[in-house]
């Protein structure tokens, strides 16, 4: 890592002053009991997502402070901040990005948030129901980056938004930055969808640990240019990011149909079972 920070009053920085942590953020407590309220709290509205960060604070990681220090006190990171301040306004000017080559990771990105009615601004908002003060400080540049590349990995990925889709995109993220708030989601989501359709073949467990895989093997986008990124042909990033075409996703949809369910919606076939009998 290139060092190149300051310090004032004891405290590391970056060039332009900004400090690695501000000196009122306060330090995170590991809960998980609470963690798990939040998280029954989010099985009953899965669109509730405020739940999510408040189970993330409940589960901090001890390793996320090292990977924010090494990016943001970087000349890499140094150069990141300077270019993309914050996502959200490049992520929604899709009149700017459908102007990139057709069949690039922008027309893909435009065309998967048009379709499913989502913005990059609309995620903010969610994040701000939690409640969650910001800090003037690099952790908050480098957590706002984490939460505004979620949908770029639908994206580059192939999961869906449908409730394994969701669950995959977790592990994958658990894969890039690990979190235990990733974990709990990931698999504790994936053994819920099991019991919605008790009996299936589909092999959900599969199609997540290989979601955590490709995780593991795609380097973080957060440390990527998220411009130079959006401008690749999408076939190319994934190929460049060793994200592979996710197989037993693809496997849990096919056997879902097969059997009479809609992936993406898992409570049809129960509740139509319970309306007969």
């Amino acid at each position: 890592m290139n060092q190149q920070t300051e310090y004032f009053t004891g405290i590391e920085a970056a060039k332009d002053g900004t400090p690695l942590r501000h000196p009122d953020r306060p330090q995170p407590k590991y809960e998980p009991l609470k963690a798990l309220k939040h998280f029954r709290i989010l099985l009953k509205d899965k669109e509730n997502t405020a739940e999510v960060f408040k189970i993330y604070d409940a589960l901090p990681n001890k390793a996320f402070m090292p990977r924010v220090r090494d990016l943001t006190l970087s000349q890499h990171g140094e150069a990141l901040r300077a270019a993309e301040p914050f996502l959200p306004p490049l992520l929604d000017d899709h009149k700017a990005l459908r102007k990139l080559p057709k069949g690039s990771v922008a027309h893909a990105y435009c065309d998967f948030m048009e379709h499913e009615g989502l913005s990059a601004a609309g995620l903010v908002e969610e994040s701000e129901k939690s409640g969650r003060p910001t800090y003037p400080d690099l952790v908050q540049w480098f957590g706002f980056r984490q939460r505004d590349t979620h949908d770029l990995m639908h994206v580059l990925t192939g999961y869906g938004r449908d409730a394994l889709g969701e669950q995959c995109v977790l592990l994958f993220t658990h894969g890039q930055s690990p979190s235990q708030g990733h974990l709990l989601l990931g698999y504790a989501g994936s053994l819920h969808i099991k019991t919605l359709v008790r009996g299936s073949a589909a092999p959900v467990l599969k199609a997540t640990r290989e979601a955590h895989r490709m995780g593991k093997a795609c380097p973080p986008l957060v440390s990527l240019s998220i411009r130079e990124l959006l401008a690749k042909d999408l076939q190319q990033a994934r190929t460049e990011l060793n994200i592979p075409d996710p197989h037993w996703y693809r496997e849990c949809h096919r056997i879902w149909r097969s059997e009479g369910i809609d992936p993406y919606d898992l409570l049809a076939k129960n509740a139509s079972q319970e309306a007969a009998a």
